[in-house]
């Protein structure tokens, strides 16, 4: 079967299952969207990728980043970007794409381009990014804005009823694509997001990375990943000023975007030497990257609630590493840590209680362990890509 994967954001698991699909025989093109800043994947294609393998960069209007958060200047761009993957599967011809963190514009001339080829197209939903778009605009834009949360429900809706078979990322998004956009429950498949374990090794905390960042011999409160408006960033800033008294404590965010700018003037307004802030790291480096870290950190904001599952924690369980997870208690990661024992979890806007639970981990190693334990096992019996390829397969068939 001749199948294009496309991935807006060029993530690590989406790229693997690409992979995968093509090693068991299928013919396929994995697209992203170039000039995005996010968490890359290993994006070009190896000596050990199946020939049936390939990768392509769909150009973004290279001021996207800029223009990210005005919004028509960035609908704009996602709409333009739409219609450059509309082009590739027209002259591609697979017999199936799969669309996956898709902006709702862009996914409009994707969809189109499908149907038109008579090609199966599959809905990959990482998130309801018309409902996070709605409750944006009616915060910006009391009266008109309900108008145009509405034209995005609507657009989102017909997308997701047009599609042959949509894959939710949990079992929660299923009464909301139902209730709220009319998809039958015969076209919903729940396949739940992973890692790529195989890419991702236990490492020593004492390793090139660490040591080049003077890391090695400090216990490190770690964040790595989006730093954006669904996160909450004075909880990482709480953390470095509760600690900065303390000469063996780092606090080290990897990140870029508002939330990283947010944090770097913070840091140089409270003179806080003990708050790191990097840059994305290579996807090469990541085993590296969180083996350094102590404790591995996220944050989603309360309104998240089941709407995202942050994929850096299904990235931190494969290190083997204690999490801290400030997250609406309902979300698939708070309930995949708490029931698995692999870190602590608290409320998004509990301050206190992630402070405690920060100093928890610290002054209980043996607790930190057992949850690194536990976070490692879980991946270990979770992330199997052959099995969760076959899934993705079997939809096109069925």
């Amino acid at each position: 079967m001749r199948l294009l994967v496309h991935d807006y954001a060029g993530h690590p698991f989406q790229i693997q299952l690409s992979r995968e699909l093509a090693k068991m025989g299928h013919e396929v093109l994995h697209a992203f969207a170039g000039s995005l800043q996010t968490p890359r994947g290993d994006l070009v294609k190896g000596p050990t990728d199946a020939a049936s393998f390939s990768v392509t960069e769909v150009a973004m209007d290279a001021d996207y980043t800029k223009y990210k958060y005005n919004f028509l200047r960035r609908r704009n761009m996602e709409v333009a970007y739409g219609k450059q993957v509309a082009k590739l599967i027209k002259s591609w011809k697979p017999d199936g794409v799969i669309s996956s963190n898709t902006p709702t514009e862009a996914q409009e001339p994707i969809l189109r381009a499908t149907q038109e080829l008579n090609a199966r197209f599959v809905y990959w939903l990482q998130d309801f990014y018309s409902l996070a778009v709605d409750k944006l605009v009616r915060k910006k834009i009391p009266v008109l804005g309900a108008l145009i949360g509405l034209y995005y429900r609507r657009m989102e809706g017909r997308q997701l009823r047009a599609s042959h078979r949509v894959v939710a990322i949990t079992e929660d998004f299923a009464p909301i694509l139902q209730e709220e956009f009319a998809v039958p429950a015969s076209r919903i498949t729940a396949i739940p997001n992973w890692a790529p374990l195989e890419t991702l090794p236990v490492c020593e905390k004492d390793n090139e990375w660490s040591r080049s960042h003077g890391l090695h011999d400090k216990f490190v409160y770690l964040y790595t990943g989006t730093l954006g408006m669904k996160h909450n960033p004075e909880l990482l800033l709480g953390l470095a000023e509760k600690f900065r008294a303390q000469d063996r404590v780092r606090v080290v965010v990897i990140s870029e975007g508002i939330g990283a700018e947010w944090l770097a003037s913070q840091k140089a307004a409270k003179h806080l030497d003990n708050l790191i802030l990097l840059p994305y790291q290579d996807f090469s480096a990541m085993p590296r990257v969180l083996a350094s870290g102590d404790v591995l950190c996220a944050v989603l904001e309360e309104d998240a609630g089941v709407f995202s599952v942050p994929s850096k924690v299904l990235t931190y369980l494969c290190a083997a590493r204690p999490l801290l997870l400030a997250v609406p208690q309902v979300n698939l990661a708070a309930r995949i840590i708490h029931q698995h024992k692999a870190g602590l979890t608290v409320p998004p806007a509990d301050v206190p209680a992630f402070l405690e639970a920060a100093e928890q981990l610290l002054a209980n190693p043996h607790l930190a362990a057992r949850c690194a334990q536990k976070a490692r096992e879980y991946a270990k019996n979770t992330f199997k890509i052959e099995e969760i390829a076959v899934k993705f397969a079997n939809i096109f068939t069925n």
